[in-house]
C-alpha cells in the first residue's frame, strides 16, 4: 500500500496586504496530481488545515473540488481529509456524504459516533488493506470538561491527558485491533503540536494542541504510522521514524524561507512500514529576505535573479541605517521602482522595516503614514496582545489563554 502524507495546504491564504496565493496553490496541486500518478499512490492523506479560514473564498473552494475531481483520473483509490484548527468542520463536512461516493473520506471534527473515525480502506484486489484512524484537530470540548478554578498547570495536565485518552480510545476500537491482529497496517492522523517540535511564525497558536504538547509516547503502539499536521516545518516527533509532520507545501510566511517543502511517500510492504521517502515540492514563488545596510539591501535587490520560478518573488526588506526614516525610504523606493516586477515585488512601502541606529529627531508625518502597518497586517491575537500591555503583568497570561480558547470556539 503506497500512501502520500501531506497537510497544511491553507488554500485561500491572503498574504501581507491581501496578496492571494491562488496561483502558487494551483501549481502545487497540479504537481501533486502528476506525482500521485508517477509514484502510483493509492491513498492520499491530508492531515488538516485544507483551508486557511473557516469561510474560504470561492477560488479556494474551486481549487479543492477541482483537485478532487482530477484525482479520479489517477490510480489513487482513496482520499482521507481531516479538519485542522483553521478549518470549519461545517464547511468540510457539508459535502462529506457526496464525496464518499468518490471515495473521499472527510472527518471535519470528532463525529457523534466515535467509531466513525475508523476507516477501513481496500487494497487493489478489493480486500481490506489499510486501517486509518482519522483523528481531526481536537477542540477543548473533545478532550476535557471545564473545571472552574483550576490552575494553568492543572488545565495543561488535563488537556494533555485528554489528548492521550482520545488516541487510546481510538486504538481500542474493536475493528482496529482485530484487523491489526490479521496483519493490516494501522495509520493514525492528528493535527496538534507535539512537544519538542520546531514551529514557525505562521502557525496559529492552538490552545488545546499547544498546551497539550503530546509526546511520541502518547501515541499507542498499534499505530504503524502517525501522519501529523499543524507545524509547517517537516520533522519527526521524538526521533521516531513513524511519527511525522509533512509540513506545508508552500512557504506561508517569511519565517519559512529556508524550509525545504515536501510531501511524504509512505509504503507498507507485507504490513510493515518501510522508510518514508521525502518528495521535494517545487516552488512556484520564492519568498526572500533582504536585511542589512541601505547599500547592502539596494545592491541585493538590484542583483536578484528569479531564474527557476514561474511567479515573481515577494521580498521582505529591513534596513539598518543612521539616516532618518524619510531619507532611507526615499533612497530605497528609488531602487524598488527600478526593479523588474516580473522578477521581484516588495510587498508594500509600509512593510519596509526601517531600523535607525540613532534618535530620529523631529518625525515626518507623511513618512510615518507610509511606513506604519495597518490593522489588516496583524492577526487577532497580535491585536489582543497589544491591548494586554495596558493590563497588570500578572493577569496577562491567563487573559491570553482565555482569548485563545475564544478563538478556537469561533
Amino acid at each position: 500500500m503506497r500512501i502520500l502524507h501531506t497537510a497544511d495546504w491553507h488554500l485561500g491564504q491572503r498574504f501581507i496586504q491581501g496578496h492571494e496565493r491562488t496561483e502558487e496553490h494551483r501549481h502545487f496541486l497540479d504537481w501533486l496530481i502528476t506525482t500521485i500518478q508517477e509514484e502510483n499512490v493509492e491513498v492520499l492523506i491530508v492531515a488538516g488545515d485544507v483551508f486557511d479560514t473557516g469561510s474560504p473564498s470561492n477560488q479556494a473552494l474551486e481549487l479543492y473540488y477541482d483537485f478532487l475531481l482530477k484525482l479520479r483520473t489517477t490510480g489513487c483509490r482513496d482520499v482521507v481529509v481531516v479538519g485542522g484548527n483553521h478549518d470549519s468542520p461545517a464547511t468540510l463536512n457539508a459535502p462529506a456524504r457526496l464525496l464518499r461516493h468518490l471515495r473521499v473520506h472527510v472527518v471535519g471534527c470528532v463525529p457523534e459516533c466515535f467509531e466513525d473515525q475508523v476507516l477501513v480502506l481496500d487494497d487493489a484486489a478489493g480486500r481490506p488493506g489499510l486501517v486509518v484512524c482519522a483523528v481531526p484537530f481536537l477542540r477543548d470540548r473533545d478532550v476535557r470538561l471545564s473545571v472552574p478554578g483550576e490552575s494553568a498547570e492543572e488545565r495543561e495536565a488535563r488537556i494533555r491527558q485528554g489528548l492521550a485518552d482520545h488516541y487510546a480510545r481510538v486504538a481500542e476500537v474493536e475493528q482496529v485491533w482485530q484487523l491489526k491482529a490479521l496483519g493490516l497496517p494501522v495509520l493514525a492522523t492528528g493535527h496538534l503540536y507535539a512537544a519538542g517540535a520546531a514551529p514557525s511564525e505562521s502557525e496559529r497558536t492552538i490552545h488545546v494542541g499547544n498546551l497539550g504538547q503530546v509526546t511520541a509516547e502518547h501515541f499507542p503502539a498499534v499505530f504503524d504510522y502517525v501522519a501529523l499536521g499543524h507545524l509547517h516545518r517537516p520533522q519527526q516527533v521524538g526521533g521516531q521514524m513513524h511519527i511525522r509532520y509533512s509540513g506545508s507545501p508552500i512557504a506561508l510566511s517569511f519565517s519559512e524561507v529556508d524550509h525545504g517543502k515536501q510531501v511524504l511517500l509512505v509504503e507498507f510492504a507485507a504490513g510493515r512500514l518501510t522508510e518514508p521517502r521525502s518528495l521535494a515540492v517545487p516552488g512556484a514563488r520564492r519568498l526572500v529576505r533582504f536585511h542589512g545596510t541601505l547599500e547592502e539591501v539596494s545592491a541585493a535587490l538590484t542583483a536578484y535573479d528569479n531564474a527557476g520560478y514561474v511567479l515573481p518573488a515577494w521580498a521582505d526588506v529591513q534596513v539598518h541605517s543612521e539616516l532618518s526614516q524619510l531619507e532611507v525610504a526615499e533612497a530605497l523606493l528609488k531602487t524598488i521602482e527600478a526593479l523588474d516586477r516580473q522578477q521581484l515585488v516588495v510587498l508594500a512601502r509600509r512593510h519596509l522595516r526601517l531600523i535607525t541606529l540613532r534618535p530620529l529627531g523631529e518625525s515626518d508625518p507623511a513618512a510615518e503614514a507610509s511606513l506604519t502597518p495597518s490593522l489588516h497586517d496583524f492577526t487577532a491575537r497580535q491585536v489582543f496582545e497589544q491591548r494586554l500591555e495596558a493590563e497588570p503583568a500578572e493577569a496577562r497570561a491567563e487573559l491570553l489563554r482565555t482569548f485563545d480558547e475564544l478563538l478556537e470556539g469561533l
